[in-house]
Parts: structure tokens; sequence; C-alpha cells
């Protein structure tokens, strides 16, 4: 079961990863304050500032959110050797990361980013940088640093790509090349126009933004633009998988072979967007170093993103809140089955949206539950607070499948679906398609399996939207049905 998975992963498996972040180092500092008048000298606001706050940033908040979901992590890219540096050391010290990775170099400024707020709100970034490759001496330094961090043990590597300096087509092709061959997996988030140097990597992971750039068009925010302009890249590079990041509307992956997965965004209030990439990056990379699948690492990133951005400045995700969430998301174990019809599942649906919680309704046949069936709806849950299945009637069921099915009638498989810890409720509808039923119901989001587009799906209208899930491949009623009947003819049952 996922819910096991996850509680192992959250509890057990995330202190003993062992994960190393290269990249652009940054410091970033907020300054915060109040506006309460214009100043006399420009017509500018006056911020009268209440205190300063420093936390990690850029690659270096990547390594924070891993070292705050207590994995054991290792850090390197390129500092100078001024007082940021020093602040920044400080910092990875207060966090338990081990820097030896780093590059210090005599005379170069530390990246660092400064951010004026007033109420809450970002008035002005100030950057203090300076844009310079790795030399080849700096290069070979931490070559040798991987060599031996891969020789101690390594889970997985995060390459965190700001273009200032240290990632350079032969320092990134390198780092691919040496984790490939030690069968590391390797997530990238990436910058620029051209993205042959992180060609090899198991993840590349842009935002729209970067996506668009990449592509050499503007690529709108929805479902089958996104994954064709994916598609696209992927015959161009070599990324076994595009994991685009798409703000309110959450996260899509697609496979070099084709198959996608999305999971949408979690957060209903937003303060602050920074940082949030790295969150994504650290939590998904994390599961995928913790050998969960990729469906259940997007639900991960997805939940530590809806945390962060509730947070004002770059703020690292807790393994703390992690826990906490999961353990308020799980639904009740059990409860007797009482079928509800029509009008009574309705009201229940009005009930829980006046108190602004999402309800999700999907449907099917169910006949035989499996494995397949478990995990779909598993994710479908995952995408509000409530899920509610439209079950097909044993003379649905006839008409779509046949005159030998179902194999269990509607009463028993009705009992069997809402025993699941997922379900909150069960509906029968007698129509070959429940278009009648969602008029009825309207609930917030319809799921839908297989390979539909949303606007084929029957009873959108009636939602807000739709969402479409892949099914677990090689799980399946036919199939089950298929191999009792030969093992029948066989004489072996």
């Amino acid at each position: 079961m996922t819910d096991r998975y996850i509680d192992n992963f959250l509890n057990n498996v995330l202190p003993k990863l062992r994960i190393a972040v290269i990249g652009d180092i940054m410091v970033d500092r907020y300054v915060f304050g109040k506006v309460e008048r214009i100043s006399p000298e420009a017509p500018v606001p006056v911020n009268r500032v209440e205190h300063v706050k420093s936390v990690l940033g850029g690659a270096a908040n990547v390594a924070s959110n891993l070292a705050n979901l207590d994995c054991n992590v290792y850090l390197a890219g390129l500092i100078g050797d001024d007082d940021n540096a020093r602040l920044l050391r400080r910092l990875l010290e207060e966090e338990g990361i081990n820097g030896y990775g780093m590059v210090a170099r005599t005379g170069h400024a530390t990246t660092t980013k400064m951010r004026i707020l007033g109420a809450r709100q970002q008035m002005v970034r100030l950057d203090f940088e300076e844009v310079t490759p790795l030399n080849d001496e700096e290069t070979a330094e931490l070559a040798t640093w991987l060599d031996g961090c891969i020789s101690a043990g390594l889970d997985g590597i995060i390459l965190s790509d700001y273009k200032k300096g240290v990632l350079t087509e032969k320092v990134a092709s390198q780092i691919i090349e040496t984790a490939k061959a030690a069968h590391i997996p390797v997530l990238v988030d990436p910058k620029g126009k051209d993205w042959t140097k992180y060609e090899g990597a198991d993840f590349v992971t842009p935002n729209m933004k970067e996506l668009s750039e990449c592509i050499g068009r503007d690529v709108a925010n929805e479902g089958d633009a996104v994954v064709a302009a994916a598609t696209e890249l992927l015959s161009q590079y070599d990324f076994k998988n595009l994991m685009v990041t798409r703000s309110e509307k959450g996260i899509t992956v697609i496979n070099k072979d084709g198959k996608v997965w999305n999971n949408p965004a979690t957060a209903q209030e937003v303060f602050d967007v920074s940082g949030a990439g790295d969150t994504v990056a650290a939590a998904f990379l994390s599961a995928i170093a913790g050998h969960l699948s990729i469906r259940t690492g997007l639900q991960i990133a997805n939940a530590a993103a809806g945390i962060v951005v509730r947070k004002v400045g770059t703020y690292p995700i807790h393994r703390s809140e992690m826990i906490k969430l999961w353990s308020e998301w799980q639904p009740p174990r059990w409860a007797p089955y009482r079928p509800l019809d029509w009008d009574q599942t309705a009201a229940k649906i009005r009930q829980w949206q006046e108190k602004g919680e999402t309800v999700v309704f999907t449907n099917g046949c169910f006949d035989i539950l499996h494995r397949g069936h478990v995990l779909y709806l598993q994710q479908a849950a995952m995408l509000g607070d409530h899920l509610i299945v439209g079950l097909n009637s044993d003379a649905s069921v006839k008409r779509l499948k046949g005159e030998t099915r179902p194999l269990v009638r509607q009463e028993d498989r009705a009992v069997i679906m809402s025993a699941l810890g997922c379900v909150d409720e069960v509906v029968i509808f007698d129509e070959d398609t429940p278009h009648e039923l969602l008029s009825v119901l309207k609930p917030d989001i319809l799921v839908k399996g297989g390979d539909y587009k949303a606007d084929e799906v029957v009873g959108r209208e009636f939602v807000k939207r739709v969402e479409i899930i892949s099914f677990e491949e090689g799980y399946s009623t036919t199939g089950l049905v298929n191999k009792i009947a030969q093992l029948v003819k066989e004489g072996k049952l």
C-alpha cells in the first residue's frame, strides 16, 4: 500500500539518504520593515527596518531543504573569501550541511541577494554577484571531491544551475557521466536556452518560463501544450524525464517513452514563491533516491511546495511538517458501509464544499478489485479532500463488458470500495456513463484514467476541472479473468 511506503519513507528512509548538491551557492538576505511615509528626498517609500534575516539560497537552499528533511547533504560550488562567505559557512554549520565541496576563490564575491520587504511584500531586490566560470584547477578539485562522495556512498545528485559559472558544460557533463556510471540518479534544475550540457540526466525540472525559453516559443500552461513542448525537447535531448513545474497547476512529468504523470498544486494561499522550485527538486529527488515511484515522488514534492509557498521568503521544508501533513491527510481507516442515493450524496458534497473542501469524483466498474484500481484511487484521492466513486450497476457493467460480467455484484463491489481508506462515498449509477450522476453531484474535480484528453471526458461541464491519471501498467480485471479461464482450461484450477 502507498500509505505504508510513504510512512516508511518519511519516518525511516529520509534520515539515511546521502545526497550531493552541486551548483551556484548563494546567500539570501531579507530586510523586514514597515512603510509609513514617503521620503522627502525623492518620491520613494521609506522602509523603517525592524530586523534582518539571512538564509541559504540557490544551490545552498536546495541543500537546506534536504538537510531539514534530515538527509545527509554534501554541498559543492564556488564562493569567495568575503564576509558573505563567512556568513554562508556559519549558516551551513547551523544546518548540519557538509560544505567540504565548496571551492573558495580569493577575491571572488559570494553571490548574495538582498530583498527589502515592507508589510510582507517585496519592494526591491539587490544582487551582489560576480559571474565567472570554474577554471581547470577548480574543476579538478570538484571532480576529486565527487569521486570521494561516491566512494563513501551516495544516493542521489542535484545540479542547481543559476548560470553563475559553476555548472559549465565540462563540469555538468562530467558529473552526469560519473553519476551514470555509478547508477546514481541525477536531477537538474536548468537555466538557459541550450540544455545540451545536461544530457544523460534522469530528471530535468524547468518551470514554464524556462521551458518556453529552451523551446524558443511561449508555451501555454495547459496540459496538452506542456506535454507537446516537453515531448519535442525530449526528442532533441538525451534526458529520461522532463519534470515541468507549473505554478498553480502543479507538476507534470513527461517520460522519454511518452508516459505522463500529473499532480496539481496543493497550496490554497500563496505568500511567496521564492525557493519553491528548490523545495520541489529536493523533495522529489529524495523520493526517487528513496526508491519511491515517480507518481509518489510528485505527491511528496507538491505537498512540500504547498507548505513553503505559504511562508514569506526562502523557507526550507522540514520533515516534521511533512509527517504532520501526511498524518492529517490520511482518512479514517474504516467505517461501516451505508449506501447513499444521488440526492443524499449531493447534499454531503455541498456540506464539504461550503467548508472550502475539494471534492474529487471518479467512476468505474471495479469488478474484481486489484492493485491497479487501488493505486489509481489513491492518486485520485490525493487531488482533494474527499473522493466520491461512481460505481456502474450490474446492468450497466453487463452492457459495457458483456453477458458474463460483472463477476461481483454491485452491492458487494460497493462494500469493498467503501472499505478503502481513500474513498469517502460510493454511489451506484445505472447509465453507461456518469453524465446524469455528475449533473446532480457537481463535484470539484473529475478524474479519468487512461489516455483521454480533458475535453473528451463525459461530464466535464459539471466540474471545475478534469484530471487524467495514467493506469498502472500490468493490471486489469480482464487479464485476471483470462488467466483464471486459462488455468481452468489447463485443469490447474
